[in-house]
């Protein structure tokens, strides 16, 4: 079947090929503030006994910057993604950043059905904390 119109025009795509063409495009800001590789906040430390207890807030996707620059369509696509996890997404906030410590999946599952927020733990660290981290 022959398509009309130009294939490279995100416009005619849906959904995640939307999301990975922008992304590749350098059009991040799309979906989240930034994308980034790793975390550039000293370890917290938290065990998920401790997350648990930190109480989800709504937190918008455009205010996030990534810690992972890959994700597993695997992860994404599966049905139980959260049945041996925490169902809140995990953020760290540092230095006025919001990162997306876990929870990239339940993220672009968001974004995939047009939601612009996520319920996420978020850790607020003292700015303080970068004093130690060398010491």
């Amino acid at each position: 079947m022959r398509t009309s119109g130009n294939i490279r025009d995100p416009a005619r795509w849906s959904g995640l090929a939307r999301i990975v063409f922008r992304a590749a495009e350098g059009a991040v800001g799309v979906i989240f503030k930034a994308v980034s590789e790793g975390r550039p906040y000293p370890d917290h430390g938290l065990s998920a006994k401790e997350w648990s207890q930190i109480p989800p807030r709504k937190v918008r996707l455009d205010q996030l910057v990534t810690t992972k620059r890959e994700l597993a369509l695997d992860r994404l696509l599966a049905e139980d993604s959260t049945f041996y996890g925490d169902l809140f997404s995990h953020v760290v906030q540092f230095e006025g950043t919001l990162y997306l410590e876990d929870g990239l999946h339940r993220a672009l599952r968001a974004a995939l059905q047009q939601r612009t927020e996520i319920h996420a733990r978020v850790l607020s660290l003292p700015v303080a904390a970068t004093a130690t981290v060398g010491q």
